[in-house]
């Protein structure tokens, strides 16, 4: 096999080896992509469903997936940021398509219902599940924050990319490169990046459905002035949530204050915050100090 699949094959496992993580791929079968669900399965124990954010694979949770040992994780691709199918009209019906697609997963998993550990995009789709499927998800871990929760938004340079034909020309402009996702990091305040990183997300920027997947799910999420209101998650929502809330925040995060992080807090039922060092996607660098907390938290809050 050669061309992009393999290289981002090969790039996950290289950084997968770098951090000791061993695990194995599963393609299951998920109507709501019309095809699979790549997901990397490691370690044995209770389950636990990781998600990351917009535009990352599964495999960047290496650094967190190493310090749950005694956990069985199923980290998943979020459908075209990584080996996931996709459809063109998945992101038309955004909400309804991503909580058919973790129902599916959990289905193809056999698991009837699961603790989620996840960032950004990701948090926002396991917060959907939790609030219309409450029966699917026992406990929550945000690790950084939820994509367009209340008033929060995302950087400037990342509104732009929803105005459909700038954000085109901004992406042909800048196609992906060492150099265009260290510029990234940067803008969430994780730079810099190990080389085995930056490999992983030039290879996942480069498979063909990532692109256009891109640019529709920020213009379903973000105007140039905010969120939309539309798919933004709410303090109504949220005072829904009942299960059990972890928020790991970085002190840093771009997307989100601290101050946002306790107003979540706050208004949950069974929330509780942790600020740690770091940016938008915090446990790259302090995935020593997260770690246990999340293990802690999960054995404490999940049957």
């Amino acid at each position: 096999m050669t061309g992009p699949r393999q290289d981002f094959l090969d790039a996950q496992r290289r950084m997968l080896d770098r951090y000791g993580v061993e695990a194995r791929s599963r393609l299951i079968d998920v109507e709501a992509v019309g095809g699979r669900a790549h997901v990397l399965v490691s370690d044995e124990g209770p389950p636990v469903v990781m998600l990351n954010g917009i535009g990352t694979p599964g495999a960047m949770w290496a650094p967190l997936m190493a310090k749950l040992r005694g956990f069985r994780l199923h980290v998943v691709d979020l459908p075209a940021y990584g080996l996931t199918d996709t459809t063109s009209g998945f992101v038309g019906g955004l909400r309804h398509n991503a909580v058919r697609f973790l129902s599916e997963v959990l289905d193809a998993l056999e698991l009837a219902r699961a603790p989620f550990v996840a960032n950004s995009l990701g948090s926002l789709w396991a917060s959907w599940l939790a609030l219309d499927r409450p029966e699917r998800v026992t406990a929550l871990v945000h690790v950084g924050c939820p994509a367009v929760v209340l008033d929060s938004s995302a950087p400037f340079p990342m509104r732009l990319l929803s105005v459909r034909p700038l954000g085109r020309l901004l992406t042909r402009l800048q196609p992906p490169s060492p150099r265009q996702v260290e510029s990234l990091s940067k803008m969430v305040r994780e730079h810099p990046l190990v080389p085995e990183l930056v490999d992983l997300l030039v290879a996942t920027e480069r498979l063909p459905e990532f692109r256009q997947t891109f640019l529709a799910t920020v213009h379903a999420l973000l105007r140039v002035r905010g969120s939309r209101p539309e798919t933004r998650l709410t303090a109504e929502e949220l005072g829904r949530i009942e299960q059990p809330t972890l928020l790991v925040w970085g002190e840093n995060d771009p997307f989100g204050s601290p101050a946002v992080g306790a107003r979540i807090a706050a208004t949950m039922p069974a929330a509780e915050l942790l600020m740690v060092p770091g940016g938008h996607t915090p446990w790259l660098d302090s995935a020593g100090h997260i770690g246990p907390r999340v293990a802690q938290f999960l054995e404490r809050t999940t049957p």
